[in-house]
Formats: C-alpha cells, structure tokens, sequence
C-alpha cells in the first residue's frame, strides 16, 4: 500500500511499527470489544518460535466473534488456567453459561480450581463436543494464513505482539467494532482508529 502510494519504507521499519504500535491498538479497542455471549468455544492451535511449537489459547462465541487469546509457552491445566481466567476477568459482566473444548482435560481441571477459588461462577458448565468447535478450528486456519507469511518469530516477545495486532485486524473483519465505528467512527476504519489514537485531522 505504502509502495502504491510512492512511500519507500524498510520492512524493519514495518516491524517495528508491528511491534510499537499493534499491543497500543489492542489495549485501546479493548472498551469497544462486544463481550456479550453465554456460549464459547474454546480451544488452542500452534505458532512456531524460534523453531519451537508454542500453543496460542483463543475463544470465540457461537456466532464466531473474538472473545480472547493468549500465547503461552506449554500446552496443560496451569496454561489453560490461566488462559480461562484471562478471558473471564475481561468478560466480567458476561459470564458465559457454557464453554465448550476439546477432550483435553487440562480445561476441566482449570475450570475445577477455578470454581474452587470463587473466580469461576457455579453455574458455568464445560461441555467437550469436538464437532462444535469446528468454526473456532475453521477461525484457526484463517489466522494462520496471516502468520505463515512471518516465516516464524524469534521470540515470545515478538510473536505476542504481531499476533495481538492479527486478532485485532481480524475482529474488525468479522464486523466486531462496526456499531462503533458507525455511532463514533464517522463511518469509516480509519477514522476510527485515528479517534483510539487522538488523531483528528
């Protein structure tokens, strides 16, 4: 787009752009992400780092909207954990009724010590029925095709923050911020987010 427009910039340039500024996009959609859904789907798929598989925790609701994500080093209960109660802290105020894995069971024992700490209402079941998750494995592939072309990150550090800026792209793709961008986005992306940003020109 830039070369398009005759701006000649180094693809160093564009990572640190990466870098700097897709963690600040994230931090500041996060008031304008619609959270309200009792029903999740959650499950992992890998990113390779520095030529290791690490394991990226995400969450979206039935009709296939972003709840959540998380990069985590390891693939058990203590990650799952800590992913669940990530995603449930953010959605405090819409506690979902089911949350529906795979048969991996690190998510039944993070919902137990979840539930056993008061972190986690009673009320919320876990449901582990493969064939729903099929949007969120289908939801997968789309943002791995955004990934591959990265050629894998070198660091956790690195891989965190360009997935953050990945997931926010897409959820304006999925249509999650457009009541916003058309009450306060004066109808357009790009207005919105120079808006998040303090840009008004």
């Amino acid at each position: 787009m830039l070369k398009e427009r005759g701006v000649d910039v180094d693809h160093t340039t564009l990572y640190r752009w990466v870098q700097h500024y897709a963690p600040e996009l994230e931090k500041r959609t996060l008031w304008y992400q619609n959270r309200l859904s009792f029903s999740w789907r959650v499950d992992e798929t890998y990113v390779k780092v520095k030529g290791q598989w690490k394991y990226l925790f995400r969450a979206i609701d039935k009709r296939g909207d972003t709840i959540d994500f998380l990069l985590t080093a390891k693939r058990d209960s203590k990650a799952a954990k800590r992913f669940l109660a990530k995603a449930l802290r953010r959605s405090k105020h819409y506690v979902p009724s089911r949350i529906n894995t795979d048969k991996n069971p690190a998510y039944g024992l993070a919902l137990a010590e979840l539930k056993s700490e008061g972190k986690v209402p009673e009320f919320v079941q876990l449901r582990q029925v493969k064939y729903l998750n099929n949007r969120l494995e289908s939801d997968h592939g789309k943002l791995k095709r955004l990934i591959k072309p990265t050629l894998g990150f070198q660091s956790m550090r690195t891989a965190t923050a360009t997935i953050k800026g990945f997931e926010v792209m897409r959820m304006f793709k999925k249509g999650q911020f457009d009541g916003w961008i058309r009450s306060v986005g004066g109808g357009t992306e790009v207005f919105f987010i120079n808006r998040l940003f303090g840009i008004h020109a």
